[in-house]
């Protein structure tokens, strides 16, 4: 049987989360990325504008995620040496966490950008040799002690 962990008990209290990764490119795409010369337009402000939509339909796409009310979220990418990195935050004030919401957000900003610069990357067979997502990881998950009014 599946079935949501019951957080019905637990207190409102203030929640963050701060997620970080990593798309790794060819240094041939992040030049065309930074001369604006990607065919689909800007793939960092287009991840950005997806990872802040999919934080907010986190509990549509894993099905043991509780809907949570989003306090506050940010979604920011840039160039990085080795492609493109992401952070994310996420806030509420609420019974359980945002780890999820931010991982989620970080992933699908970083599907996005590569998305839109994937014909940039293919080689000769169709396939991304020097393409790879990751690591995505929670670097901050913090909550406060004091239960919300």
């Amino acid at each position: 049987m599946a079935r949501q962990r019951n957080v019905g008990s637990k207190p409102r209290v203030h929640r963050r989360a701060v997620v970080e990764g990593e798309l790794r490119t060819r240094p041939s795409t992040r030049n065309a990325i930074r001369a604006r010369r990607v065919e689909k337009g800007d793939p960092l402000a287009a991840g950005e504008l997806a990872g802040l939509l999919a934080m907010k339909r986190t509990s549509e796409l894993i099905p043991h995620c509780h809907t949570v009310p989003l306090t506050a979220s940010s979604v920011e990418l840039e160039l990085s040496r080795q492609g493109i990195r992401v952070r994310a935050e996420a806030e509420t004030v609420d019974r359980t966490g945002v780890e999820m919401e931010a991982l989620v957000g970080a992933s699908v900003a970083l599907l996005t950008a590569w998305d839109m610069v994937k014909y940039l990357e293919k080689d000769a067979r169709g396939l991304y040799p020097a393409t790879s997502l990751g690591p995505i990881r929670v670097v901050t998950k913090a909550k406060s002690r004091k239960e919300a009014p």
